[in-house]
């Protein structure tokens, strides 16, 4: 990822609504917020497509990352 973007575009009425959704929020831009939902999405679709082949088995390196990657884009890791 990087310091890389891209631009993406929306309606400008969804733009408006997520606007007024983050007021009062610790969100300081629409964008911070767009940026915070995608990747709780792509997190979220990560995890769900993971194949658990044993519960009694250890965490890999792998999967202990994606869930320090979660805990982190919900806000509870720094």
């Amino acid at each position: 990822m990087g310091d890389k973007k891209a631009t993406i575009k929306i309606p400008r009425n969804l733009y408006n609504n997520l606007n007024q959704i983050i007021e009062d929020t610790g969100f300081h831009s629409v964008t911070e917020f767009t940026v915070y939902v995608l990747r709780d999405l792509v997190s979220n679709h990560k995890m769900n497509n993971e194949e658990i082949s044993n519960s009694r088995e250890e965490l890999s390196n792998e999967e202990v990352k994606m869930i320090k990657k979660r805990l982190k884009s919900l806000g509870y890791l720094d």
